[in-house]
């Protein structure tokens, strides 16, 4: 297999089976009806059908990246594939509640093994890097397009066949990624690489953290700040954080280097992220419950109702290098957040209008800022590390998106539930959502000025040996126009 034939091979595997990765972080949200009516559950078990699948995608990501690096990147790629289409069959068949949470959180066992290695397989598939920038590119624009589609494809199957279509669906188009990375013939690995411990104990203050959290958030509403189970949960979620920032600290190997937050570009960029994925899903989340339970619309309508949200998202993906090369990132980014914030703010002000027509010009305001927002926050991430970090800075962005994706649904849930009505709970939460998108833009706003002035640290662990010699010095690519 030539080069050429080899990097469309990658390319089409990934792109498929990354598609279908985060269509399943979506598309699940306009079956929530459907699924409270046939397994018989109510708001918290909603929440956990959707946490479930991506608090396990978030805290296991890092972990994925790792055995990718120990176990060679096409084997581990291959395995979370198996997992996540067996998952995705179990979802399908599931008679309950605890069978559909349970093969969810299978689902996002596989998807954390499969993410990081199909990054790697495209790393090592196209060595220039205009080559690995256009597939970049292409991989993260068809995610972006499944993330924003998920609720119109779902609606539209779901009216056509059922909720357990939507993972049933998956299996087939897994089956096919499957087959084409069998196809693709790594290269052997350079002899005396780099040995990767698996930092267990970090692993699992990780997990602890964000499950102990996203257990606590849902808990909230029905017991109220001052209930001991609450009292609980807040202190050992503190807990649970504290003891992971310790052991990271004093691990050679840790699963989360701290080292890259010290550029600024790389930490705004994740803040930017994580604001960006939590207003957005938490939204998804509240809007299907709004259309389907307020407005009595069928899941086909509810779909069709999320069309001014998603239609933007590809118009957006195809101008965002234009954008960025026009008015820089620290302008776009900002103004991104911004436009977002306009677009909150104005359904916060028709979302008791009980009628979707009005929803048709706010939507498309927060879909266009999230869609210029991810391609430039990751290449500026990408930017502000060395090439040889540039795996687990890809990792810790991901797991960034995702568990901004899992507190969004958690809290929205919370505040619905707080509320006598979908409408007023909604009011709060894209007040929220409003808040949060411009203090995003104004963060990076300020801080990137800073980020292109700052020298970039060394990029190696402390406890890494000495270079012979420094790398030599290049322009920083933070740079603004």
């Amino acid at each position: 297999m030539n080069a050429r034939i080899r990097q469309r091979t990658v390319l089409l595997a990934t792109s498929l089976s990354y598609v279908v990765v985060i269509l399943d972080t979506s598309i699940v949200n306009v079956a929530l009806a459907p699924i409270s009516a046939s397994l018989a559950t109510g708001m918290s078990g909603l929440q956990w059908v959707v946490n479930a699948y991506t608090l396990t995608f978030a805290s296991l990501l890092l972990s994925g990246g790792t055995l990718g690096d120990r176990l060679g990147e096409r084997n581990v790629y291959i395995a979370g594939l198996a997992i996540f289409t067996v998952a995705s069959a179990l979802c399908g068949a599931a008679s309950g509640l605890a069978m559909l949470i349970g093969a969810r959180i299978v689902q996002g066992v596989g998807a954390a093994l499969l993410v990081p290695a199909s990054l790697a397989l495209i790393n090592r598939a196209c060595p220039h890097p205009r080559e690995r920038a256009a597939a970049f590119g292409v991989w993260a624009g068809l995610g972006g397009l499944a993330m924003a589609a998920g609720p119109l494809i779902g609606g539209v199957v779901i009216g056509l066949v059922g909720w357990r279509s939507i993972f049933l669906l998956n299996v087939p188009v897994c089956l096919a990624g499957i087959a084409l990375a069998f196809r693709v013939a790594m290269p052997a690995r350079e002899p005396g690489g780099a040995a990767h411990r698996f930092d267990i104990a970090g692993q699992i203050a990780a997990i602890a953290t964000l499950a102990l959290l996203n257990i606590t958030v849902i808990r909230l509403p029905a017991e109220g700040w001052s209930a001991p189970p609450i009292v609980v949960g807040i202190a050992a979620t503190l807990l649970a954080g504290c003891m992971f920032v310790a052991i990271e600290m004093k691990s050679a190997q840790p699963v989360l280097p701290f080292g890259l937050f010290r550029h600024a570009g790389f930490s705004c960029a994740i803040f930017v992220s994580v604001v960006s994925a939590f207003t957005f899903y938490g939204l998804i989340f509240d809007l299907s419950l709004y259309f389907q339970h307020q407005l009595d619309y069928s899941p086909m309508r509810t779909g069709l109702a999320f069309l001014p949200l998603t239609i933007v998202v590809p118009i957006g993906s195809l101008v965002s290098k234009r954008a960025v090369a026009w008015l820089g990132p620290r302008r776009l980014v900002a103004g991104a957040c911004m436009l977002a914030a306009l677009g909150f703010t104005g359904l916060w002000a028709i979302v008791s209008c009980f009628s979707d027509a009005p929803f048709a010009f706010a939507l498309p305001a927060i879909g266009l800022a999230a869609s210029l927002i991810t391609p430039a926050t990751t290449a500026t991430l990408m930017a502000s590390v060395e090439i040889d970090r540039s795996g687990i800075a890809a990792a810790v962005l991901n797991a960034a998106r995702q568990t901004g994706a899992v507190l969004g649904v958690a809290i929205s849930g919370s505040m619905l539930a707080l509320q006598h009505s979908i409408a007023d709970g909604m009011r709060g939460g894209l007040l929220l959502s409003a808040a949060l998108s411009m203090a995003a833009g104004i963060v990076w706003f300020s801080a990137y000025a800073v980020s292109s002035m700052t020298p970039r640290p060394s990029r190696r662990s402390p406890r890494s040996p000495a270079r012979t010699a420094p790398p030599a010095a290049r322009p920083s690519p933070d740079s603004d126009r």
